[in-house]
């Protein structure tokens, strides 16, 4: 099968072929059609996350279909088209997933990072995280649900009831949560780079309340705001911008140091938080809430063969929406 394969951090993906990989008794085989194209996956790329598994096919937002199956798969069937997250495997008996928190499991493995992932023709998966799509979805639109939508539905459970939602960083996650967090009532404030018009005029035009520079406060104090921006120094403006009681959220993998800032910034029963990973339970729920709002993702499609170039136009800050590989059509 064709891959694009890191060999090592701090390398671009090498284009090669690799044997087409064989489901274990849990597992199913994909044909892969398609996978988005995340941050997460610059971090892996630039040793930012320490331990990926090299060799490595990353990409952890992947549809497709079973064409083969484990001897012991029972939920999932050949023909049937799904989802893999981010989440590829929990161990089910640490103490995080007996309290229903296996987002935080001691022995969780994650997908196109403790294994291969979805740059790929084919892939494996694990049929407990493997993900029924709505059907009113073609491939590429489905692929940023998977990981843009999911952790961005996490963060924005986090937030708790708030009416007033700021969200630092406008790209993959927060042009889904705007448009979640419109359907249920909040109004949303719009952070981006300055000189970042581009974002800016999509967040608008997705409905945003206001928009403004990552820098600026905004008109009203908010309730609440998520950071998808991997940038620490966002998070004592967040909770400047936050009013009392207000929630500070975090929704990254990865971010640079955050700077000391003077206590009265928290104070006021003010939270700062993070969101890890994401349960089944998140799939469940945020896949049935897509097609009711209906999200609609912005995609920008690239052929496998040009994996690099999506994650260079992703670093530069040159997508709208979501960046997807397309591999095979169905």
């Amino acid at each position: 099968m064709r891959v694009m394969l890191l060999a090592s951090s701090k390398q671009p993906l090498r284009c090669t072929d690799l044997p087409q990989p064989v489901p274990g008794p849990e597992e199913v085989l994909l044909q892969v059609h398609a996978c988005g194209v995340c941050r997460t996956d610059l971090h892996i790329l630039d040793g930012e996350l320490l331990q990926p598994k090299l060799p490595l096919v990353p990409g952890h937002q992947i549809v497709g279909t079973v064409i083969a199956k484990g001897l012991a798969v029972e939920q999932v069937v050949v023909g049937e088209r799904v989802g893999v997250p981010w989440l590829g495997y929990t161990c089910q008996h640490c103490r995080y997933c007996l309290r229903g928190q296996e987002n935080l499991c001691d022995h969780a493995r994650f997908t196109g990072y403790d294994h291969h992932g979805g740059y790929a023709e084919y892939a494996v998966a694990h049929e407990r995280f493997c993900f029924a799509i709505p059907a009113g979805y073609p491939d590429i639109q489905a692929a940023p649900l998977l990981c843009a939508g999911l952790i961005g539905y996490r963060a924005l459970c986090l937030a708790g009831e708030a009416e007033r939602l700021g969200l630092y960083g406008f790209g993959a996650a927060a042009h889904i949560v705007l448009q979640v967090a419109r359907f249920q009532g909040r109004r949303v404030f719009a952070f981006t780079r300055p000189e970042d018009t581009r974002s800016q005029q999509f967040a608008r035009s997705l409905g945003a309340f206001w928009v403004g520079g990552s820098g600026e406060l905004p008109p009203e104090e908010l309730d609440a705001a998520l950071i998808f921006a991997p940038a620490g120094a966002l998070v004592p403006r967040a909770l400047r911008a936050v009013a009392k009681g207000g929630t500070v959220v975090c929704a990254g993998i990865h971010m640079s140091d955050i700077p000391s800032f003077p206590y009265e910034l928290l104070w006021g029963e003010r939270v700062l938080r993070s969101v890890a990973n994401l349960t089944r339970q998140d799939g469940v729920e945020f896949l049935t809430l897509a097609p009711q709002v209906p999200v609609q993702t912005t995609v920008e499609p690239y052929p496998l063969i040009q994996a690099n170039q999506a994650l260079s136009d992703l670093r530069q800050g040159n997508i709208e929406g979501a960046a997807v590989l397309v591999i095979t059509h169905h």
